[in-house]
């Protein structure tokens, strides 16, 4: 075998980052132990440890591995026999590399689980078959939600208990379904395993026979998280300013997000100074281009004032610039959090002053209801507004985790005291007091339908010089949008229940589905051409630019108005427009 070749195949395997949550005793470390064992990833050293282990402080019987003690390394967790800190594992099989992340599932170390979640593409919730769904797995699921999470994996564990009963597996199927029908997330999928037995682990038994999806390795060897990743906000925090001799200077830093390339043009933040890539070093030489998450320094051509904590973007992609932003932070200090109190916010590698300027709710985990509260406590979930004493370069966590993420810490004792996800402002007009009492008492808001959804209402208008194509292409944008996780709805005018409608009334009903927070995609003989004064209005014109109204967003031209130009419009509607 060619080890040059064999290294370089293993350096470029895809790196996929795994949570596993859930409730207390559910069988998260068993599970992962059980996973390595199985992947015949256990040195012999290890697994000889192991089995010493397993006769002193196990759980499975005599004679029988305890798997989970491969990740509960700490003292007290192998005496209690209990999850306490985040244990990481790392290993690689032939498809794949991984980093799992075992979480805690105390209550009282939800804190614990959310670092863990802060940085993963997947997450693995464990259920305990014969309790089914309890508040813990609810909260899990709701951080998972909260920090945008978009695949999710329910392992209904312990089914050799009740000897693999198919109909209790679709009840907690079910139960599960019904809470996550109010989270946004894209992509659920459920397994029946038994981690002590391996049961659909690493291969099936035929114990599950009527089972007949892909076991949990398969799956997570095959998973796609390529719409996890942002290529299309470029944002560099630059670390250190690297002056080797008179003839060089660069700006070291990872790329958090987007793509750069040599001659880009680029904007320097604060200063607003614009200038353009020259060069991308790294330790391998000097690149062409460079993606999130490459480490890499950036030498520009013209000198400009840049320090350790500015940004660099791409022009024309440039973040949100506030010192008064909102956000919903999971708390983690022993002391509560209330409004006034002032923390040292880290966001983007720079540190600033900041200040609780409103708590406006602290949320139900059960009902994900909004309530008013004086204080934030451990391990609950809020909205709040926080101002900074100077200005944030951020996007919407929803948009950019990387870009949207910030962390609190106490100026007195230095721990970390919240982790934040920035959001859209609730709608202009009212004041937070007011919202924060209407969220509660009134009719539900759009800005709420957009926190749920995950998206905003939208009226998307398709028409062209050919009827037919424009049918088809709008057919292939709501399928494309409905894939993506958004709540769609299709109206064309020649469809039965509206034939003969005009404009106007197909543009009627569009205007009623954006407010209650759906997208519509509504196929019309031609463009509306008065101006819309309804927010997220979108035309899309297929046909020649020359014969395109003016009214027109977007012009496709027949020969692309495809399934993948569908796609990357759709794309850019939900996750791109500034929603």
């Amino acid at each position: 075998m060619d080890i040059n070749a064999y290294l370089n195949e293993h350096e470029n395997k895809s790196l996929l980052r795994v949570l596993t949550c859930g409730s207390v005793d559910d069988g998260k470390s068993t599970l992962i132990g059980r996973l390595l064992y199985d992947s015949k990833l256990i040195f012999d050293d290890q697994l000889s440890e192991l089995r010493k282990a397993s006769e002193k402080n196990g759980t499975t019987g005599a004679g029988k591995i305890d798997y989970a003690l491969l990740l509960d390394g700490l003292k007290a967790e192998r005496e209690q026999g209990i999850t306490i800190d985040v244990a990481y594992r790392y290993f690689t099989t032939p498809r794949r590399k991984f980093i799992i992340a075992d979480c805690p599932g105390h209550e009282q170390y939800t804190r614990n689980m959310a670092t863990g979640a802060s940085t993963a593409d997947a997450a693995i919730i464990l259920i305990d078959a014969r309790h089914g769904v309890l508040t813990q797995t609810k909260r899990h699921a709701f951080i998972v939600s909260l920090l945008k999470i978009r695949h999710l994996i329910v392992a209904v564990n312990k089914m050799d208990l009740l000897d693999y009963s198919e109909e209790k597996f679709h009840a907690i199927e079910a139960d599960f379904r019904e809470f996550t029908r109010q989270l946004n997330i894209p992509d659920i999928r459920f397994i029946p395993i038994s981690a002590i037995e391996g049961e659909n682990v690493t291969h099936q038994t035929g114990k599950t026979a009527w089972f007949h999806g892909d076991h949990l390795l398969t799956q997570l060897e095959t998973l796609d998280i390529s719409d996890s990743q942002n290529f299309h906000d470029f944002r560099f925090p630059v670390q250190v300013v690297i002056r080797p001799n008179p003839d060089f200077r660069g700006f070291a830093g990872m790329i958090t997000s987007g793509v750069i390339r040599k001659g880009d043009e680029i904007v320097a933040l604060p200063s607003f100074k614009t200038s353009r890539v020259k060069t991308i070093v790294t330790p391998d030489g000097h690149f062409e281009e460079a993606f999130s998450p490459q480490s890499v320094v950036l030498e520009l051509e013209d000198e400009i004032d840049i320090s350790s904590g500015d940004m660099i973007v791409k022009k024309g992609i440039i973040p949100h610039i506030s010192d008064r932003v909102e956000a919903r932070v999971i708390w983690m200090s022993e002391k509560p959090m209330r409004s006034g109190d002032k923390y040292l916010v880290r966001h983007a590698g720079k540190n600033t002053q900041g200040r609780i300027a409103e708590l406006q709710y602290d949320i139900d985990v059960n009902t994900l209801e909004s309530r008013q509260v004086r204080e934030l406590p451990l391990n609950h979930v809020g909205r709040i507004v926080l101002e900074t004493n100077s200005p944030l370069f951020y996007d919407y966590y929803r948009d950019n985790r990387s870009g949207g993420a910030f962390i609190l810490i106490d100026p007195i004792t230095n721990i970390t005291a919240g982790a934040g996800m920035i959001r859209p402002a609730h709608r202009a007009g009212a004041s937070n007091h007011e919202q924060g009492k209407e969220s509660i008492n009134a009719f539900v808001a759009g800005d709420e339908r957009a926190e749920m959804f995950g998206h905003g209402g939208r009226q998307i208008y398709v028409a062209g010089e050919d009827i037919e194509p424009a049918r088809l292409f709008a057919r292939q944008l709501e399928r494309e949008l409905f894939r993506l996780g958004a709540h769609t709805y299709g109206l064309d005018y020649r469809s039965e229940g509206l034939w003969g409608r005009s404009a106007r009334e197909i543009m009627n009903v569009a205007g009623l589905l954006s407010e209650a927070g759906v997208m519509s995609v509504a196929v019309l003989p031609g463009l509306p051409a008065l101006p819309l004064k309804a927010h997220g209005i979108f035309r899309v014109w297929l046909g020649d630019v020359n014969g395109a109204p003016e009214t027109a967003d977007r012009i496709i031209p027949i020969q692309e108005a495809g399934k993948m130009s569908a796609a990357l419009l759709a794309r850019t509607l939900f996750v791109d427009f500034d929603h």
